[in-house]
């Protein structure tokens, strides 16, 4: 009897421990891009980490614990929130306000699909608005990505290259880490260059809160970061498919794409709330599940605990805060070109047909979103839909609004 229970309790513990093996393997595949999004934009890390397991809880919860997800920084975010911090002399406040109004749109969308179903919103929200709009988001990205690389381009050529190397040679979990072992590799050469601030690690204590910091609104913020959830929503719709299709289950009826976007919409509204940026679900993630076959929602949920432990670590905070601009800006040439890459994906995964109509739609979108900022660096000249004496709506939000409309005329029928 003895020997029954002696073996009940080895295989509970043998059980626990690959859990908790598994649950790491989701946090480290997540960890590069997710605090790479506060790295670039300004926000902290920690508070990053610390947002993105209580906003995977708060997904679980509003999903009934059905969908193996993870939510972590959004990319498409960072363009407009740096528009932001620029516009509003370096204070993150309002495009934290920004995100929390982007987030209560995600929830009014997600009680929408929950009215009206999911086929009407795709109807507004078509592969030749969508595409594109994904495009400009990383075609944007990239000349930032040059600027930081800049400050070293040794380093960034190395960061960069062992990245794309592990990306298209990898094999396994292997290729999942690309990025950060691309990081890694990044950081001991600046080590050895001496270009590190190893006194920020050495300095920080061990535990403490992150710096929480909470949002300030104003209509010009909003209207600038506000449109992106149009994008975002064809992702998150992307990625639950995806999930689903590699789970076996289709998550888009049951617990319902209404339920995942409520997650989202929450995560984010709460992440923004308290300093963090906006979260989404990730298709790393979704990877690391095809590669483990191992599906169980709570390996999530305790991926999403060690985030939070993490966040705490003040300790990890600072080490990241200690990375130099050259290492992000070679990982960040990857990343921003991927996300352009994906633009081109979703336009011919969709099998958009190329007429008339659609090649107008999806040059309007492209010459809006990417020509509106050469023109204004040029001539000093804002193209877009005014809000106050100093705001306009312009580039990508201006893009989308422009391109949903003129595409609704054209393909209406």
């Amino acid at each position: 009897m003895k020997n029954k229970e002696c073996t009940k309790a080895e295989f509970s513990l043998l059980a626990n421990s690959k859990k908790v093996v598994l649950a790491m393997q989701h946090l480290i595949a997540m960890f590069g891009a997710t605090v790479l999004v506060p790295i670039l934009t300004g926000f902290s890390p920690s508070v990053a980490l610390f947002t993105a397991g209580i906003g995977t809880l708060i997904f679980h919860l509003c999903t009934k614990g059905k969908v193996p997800a993870f939510l972590g920084s959004s990319f498409a975010f960072i363009p407009l929130v740096i528009t932001v911090k620029e516009l509003y002399d370096g204070d993150l406040a309002y495009a934290q306000g920004g995100m929390v109004v982007a987030g209560l749109i995600y929830v009014i969308m997600s009680l929408l699909i929950k009215k009206i179903g999911v086929e009407k919103i795709q109807k507004v929200l078509s592969p030749q608005v969508v595409g594109p709009m994904i495009m400009v988001i990383g075609l944007n990205l990239i000349p930032t990505a040059f600027g930081m690389a800049g400050e070293n381009m040794l380093v960034a050529g190395i960061t960069l290259g062992v990245a794309l190397l592990i990306n298209f040679k990898g094999k396994g979990f292997i290729k999942q880490l690309a990025i950060l072992i691309g990081v890694i590799t990044g950081y001991l050469v600046s080590l050895k260059l001496g270009i590190v601030n190893v006194d920020i690690v050495k300095e920080a204590s061990l535990v403490a809160l992150p710096k929480f910091s909470l949002p300030k609104f104003d209509l010009g913020a909003i209207a600038i970061i506000a449109p992106v959830v149009l994008a975002v929503f064809m992702e998150h719709l992307g990625d639950i498919t995806t999930n689903g299709q590699v789970v076996g289950k289709n998550f888009i009826e049951d617990p319902g794409l209404n339920r995942t976007l409520l997650g989202d919409g929450l995560a984010t509204i709460v992440a923004s709330f308290i300093g963090g940026p906006a979260n989404t679900t990730y298709g790393e993630n979704t990877g690391v599940l095809a590669l483990t076959k191992n599906y169980d929602p709570s390996i999530l949920r305790l991926a999403a605990v060690f985030a939070i432990i993490l966040g705490l670590v003040s300790k990890v905070g600072a080490l990241l805060t200690s990375i130099p601009t050259a290492v992000m800006g070679g990982i960040s040439l990857m990343l921003f070109s991927m996300i352009s890459i994906i633009g081109v994906k979703t336009i011919k995964n969709s099998k958009v047909e190329f007429n008339v109509k659609n090649i107008i739609v999806m040059s309007v979108i492209l010459i809006l979103g990417l020509g509106s900022g050469i023109i204004e660096k040029k001539f000093g000249v804002t193209i877009g839909i005014p809000v106050s004496e100093t705001v306009k709506i312009s580039g990508l939000s201006f893009a989308a609004i422009v391109g949903i409309a003129l595409n609704a005329v054209l393909n209406r029928k």
